[in-house]
């Protein structure tokens, strides 16, 4: 007879976590920088070779958007780790490197840092979603909807929708205003209009010297490709089988970081270019840890490899996974909600 008292208690094994990770917060100053220098150069060359190919009459050379694409998610993960202030001890450095990334990422960084605060802080409580996260409906909330926000929702979550259009929406599109925060006081405002400002002027002057649709040719697929990864994998670090979301009540910031957060175990050339954000669920235990520093952290607490570990192929079957069933506790599919509905 199994004795329950004995069980561990999921709440307390997350929260011990905390101080055994704060031994890897402290960065590296010397490391970041060649971090920052590794994946910018690279990306700037590759931009550059591309453009003088394309110019040329050489297309073959668009070829070079694939890995420069790769580059770019990579700068990105470089601004995220400056938004937590994880890549320099100084705040002010962070936060400077973070807006200059941002004109090469298209992301504002003062205000996509404000709202990925709110993710964290949030992430996997059901009265607190929509503010930097994938939105989630109940199975209660999609039953009481009409036929006509049923349909809405199925094209939102729909996979053409989701990372074919929406990527390119929110950051050609979206990002050029402080939507959600239009009236949150000047900062958003001029966190966009001023990142706005450092995307115009390059490219003003880089469509001047190459025209107008070399430069698109060049631009729009590195950009097209680094966004629809990089909502990718945003998707698939909270939408995965064995994640968890609860009510305000029931929901607790270390639980919901290390069972609400996947781990995404890619091939190693994969984290390289993602900076290593698969390793999410130690990230959201303690996100001020430098992304170069997450393997580490594997590597010292192997126990911590099989939580919410998912694969790539398994991740591919997460697109599916689209409301929470707050009785079954879990995850389910369109087609699992359409017979809920019907025996229900």
């Amino acid at each position: 007879m199994n004795d329950e008292s004995a069980m561990p208690d999921p709440l307390a094994e997350a929260r011990r976590w905390s101080p055994i990770l704060a031994r890897y917060r402290q960065p590296s100053g010397w490391r970041s920088a060649f971090e920052i220098a590794v994946t910018v150069v690279p990306f700037v060359i590759l931009w550059a070779a591309t453009a003088i190919a394309v110019v040329h009459g050489h297309w073959w050379g668009l070829i070079l958007t694939v890995p420069a694409a790769g580059f770019l998610v990579r700068m990105f993960m470089l601004q995220h780790d400056c938004g937590h202030g994880a890549l320099f001890a100084r705040r002010k450095l962070n936060d400077w490197i973070g807006r200059a990334i941002g004109v090469l990422t298209l992301t504002p960084y003062d205000y996509w840092r404000r709202s990925h605060a709110v993710h964290h802080a949030t992430a996997g409580n059901l009265d607190h979603r929509g503010v930097g996260d994938i939105t989630t409906l109940t199975l209660g909330e999609y039953r009481a909807l009409s036929r006509w926000g049923r349909a809405r929702y199925w094209l939102y979550r729909n996979p053409v929708v989701m990372f074919g259009f929406g990527p390119a929406w929110v950051f050609i599109c979206q990002h050029r205003l402080p939507v959600g925060y239009m009236r949150s006081g000047v900062t958003p405002w001029i966190s966009t209009l001023a990142t706005n400002l450092g995307i115009a002027l390059p490219a003003i002057g880089l469509i001047w010297l190459m025209g107008l649709v070399p430069f698109l040719l060049v631009q729009l697929p590195i950009t097209l490709m680094a966004a629809t990864a990089g909502v990718w994998l945003f998707y698939v670090q909270h939408q995965f089988e064995e994640t968890h979301w609860s009510k305000d009540n029931d929901w607790n910031f270390h639980g919901a970081a290390l069972h609400g957060s996947s781990h995404y175990d890619l091939p190693g050339v994969l984290h390289w270019f993602t900076g290593n954000i698969g390793i999410h669920h130690v990230h959201h235990l303690a996100s001020t840890v430098p992304f170069y520093r997450l393997p580490q952290v594997l590597r010292d607490h192997p126990e911590l490899r099989d939580i919410g570990r998912i694969t790539f192929m398994d991740s591919l079957r997460c697109v599916k996974l689209v409301l929470w069933d707050e009785t079954a506790g879990r995850l389910i599919s369109f087609r699992e909600a359409r017979q809920a509905i019907a025996t229900g």
